[in-house]
């Protein structure tokens, strides 16, 4: 697999990184284990996790698989903190055991940064994580302390890169303007463009490389939801339901027409299309995608070896493009 420098740094990673966020929930610990193997066995490097995925399950099951199934120096580790599920009491009736709820904290001091880093490294046994995210924008937390975090956990030696997840184009020019940032990671697909009016040239500006996610929309851009919602998607799921319907709309049906068209064409699926024009767009470093399973993985992996015709590229450019 290709692997491409992240921003102006020296850092590299595959130009295709694995998502764990299913890990946990809808990947059991030995279906993540045959993953994790072949996408590695693939040239994969960037493997990326979060404390706050499957309420810490997704962390727990990487944390067990490197070092026994493959070299914790064999991956780009990407980790972060800044946000953290926590269990409490539901808002009605007694409490039960059981019935607690999970709820989001939102917390970038520099008191939950370095104590959520400190958990992290414990737990993967490891000195050290390549890139750490500040996982999103906390308005309650000065900038300043943000930054001296980041500055602080990169002198210590327990974090190589520092990045940021869940920022806006503001937001990340603001940081970086204060301490070196090496990635970003911002939602970026053929049915989300926004990043390109202002996210990917204020990367560029400070020499950040962007990382994109959710490159699939959700699973959209595979055309697994032309015909219908099959039982097994994230569409039928009932937490991420609305999510996924409230995107099949009239935009999307063209632009999945246009990747069968072009995949058809190609010989290849409708996902390694989408997932090559995302991979060739400027300024992209990497691009994360999650799979249920080995076999979703690897249509994932396909994409790296497909080279997208110009023409074809700028075919879905225009049928992608917002014309309100």
């Amino acid at each position: 697999m290709e692997q491409r420098t992240v921003g102006r740094s020296g850092l590299r990673v595959s130009r295709i990184g694995l998502a764990t966020h299913t890990w946990g929930s809808h990947t059991d610990a030995e279906d993540a284990a045959v993953q994790l193997v072949a996408f590695v066995d693939a040239g994969g490097t960037l493997v990326d996790t979060s404390p706050a995925y499957a309420g810490g399950g997704a962390q727990r099951i990487l944390a067990e698989l490197l070092g026994d199934l493959v070299s914790r120096d064999d991956v780009v580790l990407s980790g972060c903190a800044g946000i953290a599920l926590r269990r409490a009491p539901a808002p009605t009736g007694p409490a039960v055991p059981g019935s607690e709820v999970a709820r989001t904290t939102v917390d970038t001091s520099r008191r939950a940064l370095l104590g959520q880093l400190d958990r992290t490294l414990l737990e993967f046994g490891t000195d050290y994580l390549d890139i750490w995210n500040v996982a999103v924008w906390d308005p309650r937390t000065p900038l300043e302390e943000v930054a001296a975090t980041l500055e602080q956990a990169v002198r210590s030696g327990r974090v190589r890169y520092a990045g940021v997840r869940g920022f806006g184009a503001w937001q990340l020019a603001s940081l970086a303007a204060i301490v070196p940032v090496t990635a970003a990671q911002t939602p970026y697909s053929l049915l989300a463009r926004g990043a390109e009016a202002d996210f990917v040239p204020a990367a560029q500006h400070h020499g950040v490389g962007v990382i994109a996610s959710a490159p699939l929309a959700g699973g959209i851009l595979t055309g697994k939801y032309r015909d219908g919602v099959p039982a097994d998607s994230r569409g039928a799921d009932e937490a991420t339901a609305a999510e996924i319907r409230s995107g099949l709309d009239d935009r999307a049906t063209r632009v999945v027409d246009a990747l069968v068209t072009a995949a058809d064409g190609l010989g290849t699926s409708p996902l390694a299309v989408a997932l090559a024009w995302i991979r060739d767009r400027p300024a992209i470093a990497s691009m994360i995608v999650g799979a249920r399973d080995i076999g979703q993985l690897t249509g994932v992996l396909a994409a790296e070896t497909l080279e997208l015709p110009r023409a074809i590229a700028a075919a879905l450019d225009d049928v992608s493009a917002r014309t309100e």
